[in-house]
């Protein structure tokens, strides 16, 4: 009688077990089905199983987990591509368009030079000829300048993203950096009638940092501050840390301002620029790990820098 007692036991048992296996098998393939699907539509929907056993559980959740960081990175990546997409685009036209200019003035060089030999004993008309281009170079000369800044911008890109932070550090006081990036844009400045108000703390501010690189970050919102200052400037630098480059910009509104940072974006009122000026200090202070961001609010610019502490 205890045999028999015993072989049912064993016998339910294995009955539970199989049935444990079989729910096992089952949520085992509700994930790989859920999974496969996931991988292959673009949805925010995660792996969602009707198993309760705990370790099934903890293995969707752990899936789930990698969905989450797949699907971040999936959107980094063809964020870049649209990126990159539209700034082949504007490469391609922003180099485009100078050329062009460069080549049809050369050609009316060209027409220029050829007619002064054919007229050149009329009176005056070497003068002339003369005059018109001298214009034509100063036109070719000013493309010529863009060109340059445009490749220059570029070049100086590419070697910031390659890399992969900024090793020489140092002790900085950054309101001396600041002081000396200010007063190397005085003339800038004051062909912009823009007299800036400046307000650095007495206590010295020091924060371990690239000083070329901050110096390029102050050079490149000083240079933003020129091309759409109203005629004002305001300059601040905290004992915290923070530093605030404030003035009017009536020309912008909120779309443009919140699109200021995005890699070759140029508001169309800003003439030579190149649209990577901003990008180029958000990545530097990013590298740093500081912050930088930009605020719009009652026609004021606000382009705000958080020091690292």
């Amino acid at each position: 009688m205890w045999l028999w007692i015993l072989v049912g036991i064993m016998a339910v048992v294995i009955i539970l077990l199989l049935l444990k296996i079989y729910a096992l098998q089952s949520a085992a393939q509700e994930m790989e089905s859920a999974f496969a699907d996931r991988l292959s539509t673009n949805t925010n929907t995660l792996i969602d199983i009707s198993s309760t056993d705990r370790y099934m559980c903890r293995l969707a959740n752990s899936l789930n987990l990698q969905l989450r960081k797949l699907r971040e990175e999936r959107h980094r990546f063809e964020q870049g591509n649209r990126e990159l997409q539209n700034a082949i685009t504007n490469i391609s036209h922003d180099l485009r368009t100078p050329l062009t200019a460069i080549c049809s003035y050369l050609d009316l060089l060209e027409v220029e030079e050829r007619t002064g030999r054919e007229e050149e004993e009329e009176a005056g008309r070497a003068e002339g000829n003369s005059s018109k281009a001298e214009q034509y170079l100063s036109i070719i000369r000013n493309r010529a300048e863009l060109l340059t800044q445009l490749t220059d911008e570029l070049f100086q890109y590419s070697m910031i993203l390659s890399a992969e932070n900024n090793k020489s550090v140092e002790p900085v006081n950054v309101g001396a950096v600041l002081e000396e990036s200010i007063a190397s844009f005085y003339t800038a400045l004051k062909e912009r009638n823009i007299e800036p108000v400046v307000q650095i703390p007495e206590e010295r501010v020091v924060r371990t940092l690239n000083r070329s690189a901050l110096l390029r970050v102050f050079s490149n919102l000083l240079n933003n501050a020129i091309k759409y200052s109203d005629g004002d400037l305001e300059i601040t630098l905290s004992a915290a840390g923070t530093i605030i480059f404030a003035n009017t910009a009536s020309g912008l509104n909120q779309v443009q301002v919140g699109k200021l940072f995005d890699r070759f974006y140029t508001v169309e009122a800003a003439r030579k620029s190149t649209g990577l000026g901003l990008s180029i200090a958000r990545t530097l202070m990013e590298q740093m790990e500081g912050t930088i961001a930009a605020r719009y609010e009652n026609n004021r610019l606000y382009m705000i820098i958080g020091l690292p502490k």
